[in-house]
This record gives C-alpha cells, structure tokens and sequence, in this order.
C-alpha cells in the first residue's frame, strides 16, 4: 500500500508519464491501446486518494476495467475515425472521473489535518494536469466524430498535437501555430483557457500561500 502521505506524488507522477506519451506517441493503434491503459493506471491512484471505501473501490475498478476492454478491442478490431473518436471519449470520461476524487482527497485532508501540506500541493497539480488532458481527449474526439477537421489549418488533430493545443491554451501561452477552426472548438478552447487561468489565480495561489513547509505540520 502506498503511504497516504505519498498517494498525490505517485498520482503526479502517474499522470506525467501519461502526459509524456500522449504527447510524444506517432498515431496508431498501439498508442490508443497503452494511451487507455495509461489513464486508467492514472485513475486509480485518484480513486485511492480519495479515500473511497473499499467496496466502492472494487466497484469503481470493476466498470474501470470493463471501459478499459471496450476501447482496446474497438481499437484493435478497427481504425477508423469513429473508433478513434469513441476511444478518445471513453480516455475522456476516465479523465474526468479523476479530479472530482482529487478534490474530495484534498477536502478531507484538509480537514483532518487543518494545514496545507506538500502532498496537496502536488493534489492541486494533478487536477489541473488532468483538466488539460481532458480536453485534450476532447478535441480528438471532436474532429473524429464531427467529419471535419479540428484544426484551422487543416491538421489532424492526433492525441500529440491535442496535448499541445491544450497546455498551450490552458497556461494562455498562445503560440498560434495551431487554431480551432469551428465555434465549438473556439468555445471548447476559451473554455480551457479560463478554467486554467481562473484555476491558478485562485485555488492554486489560495494553497501556495498556506502551504506549511514540512516537519511543522500539526500533530
């Protein structure tokens, strides 16, 4: 068992190592495979941070499981764009099971120890990593599903690229070099952009600045 004290590293460092192959892997049916598996390697680990009895636990991983099997055998038996797009859903909904447990981690550790530890710092990182790879699921699977092309300049809109458009617009760093082309994909964008912005002035800056160094925490 992992150290209660450790579970929002280990869940840190699950997700970088997501986000490093969804960002560096060529398009196929091997990325979309361990892509899937990845996330759902990550959301256990958000699970447990947050506690969850151990029957719930079970169940959670039960229909985990079952998500997990669907998206590798659709992508296994074909390569299409619906499949791609549906398994790009599916990652999604794996995503966005994770930050509302990260959050219910980080309450009631707050409210067990009434202090603002390393370990929720490292918690208030990995909600908003898993935001940007949420929408980065998203946006694969609007040019899959939608028939056109994501993108303004025409380019696929690959698992890779996806990562890119949405950390860059996430931290609003904006290079230009990749666009949204329809208003869903404008709003999806903006959308980002605030949350991450209104995320780190707020809730990130509010943990920062009440962060006990460790060794002093409370008994």
């Amino acid at each position: 068992m992992v150290d209660p004290r450790h579970r929002y590293v280990v869940l840190l460092g699950a997700l970088g190592v997501t986000f490093f192959f969804e960002g560096v892997a060529e398009p196929g049916d091997l990325q979309r495979v361990v892509g899937t598996v990845l996330v759902a390697a990550t959301l256990m680990p958000a699970l447990y941070a947050a506690e969850l009895a151990s029957p719930r636990l079970r169940v959670a991983g039960a229909c985990i499981l079952v998500l997990v099997a669907g998206a590798v055998l659709a992508s296994v038996a074909s390569a299409d764009s619906v499949v791609i797009g549906l398994v790009a859903v599916a990652n999604g909904l794996l995503v966005a099971l994770a930050p509302p447990a990260v959050a219910i981690g980080v309450l009631r550790s707050l409210r067990t120890t009434g202090t603002v530890t390393a370990e929720v710092v490292a918690g208030g990182l990995c909600f908003y990593l898993l935001v940007g790879l949420f929408f980065s699921f998203a946006y694969v699977a609007v040019e899959n599903l939608g028939g056109a092309p994501f993108f303004a300049s025409g380019d696929v809109a690959t698992s890779a690229r996806s990562v890119y458009f949405s950390f860059v617009t996430m931290t609003t760093v904006g290079y230009g070099d990749l666009t949204a082309r329809t208003n869903l994909g404008h709003t999806l964008a903006v959308s980002e952009a605030l949350l991450g912005q209104i995320y780190l002035v707020t809730v990130v800056a509010a943990i920062v600045t009440r962060l006990v160094p460790r060794g002093t925490e409370a008994p």
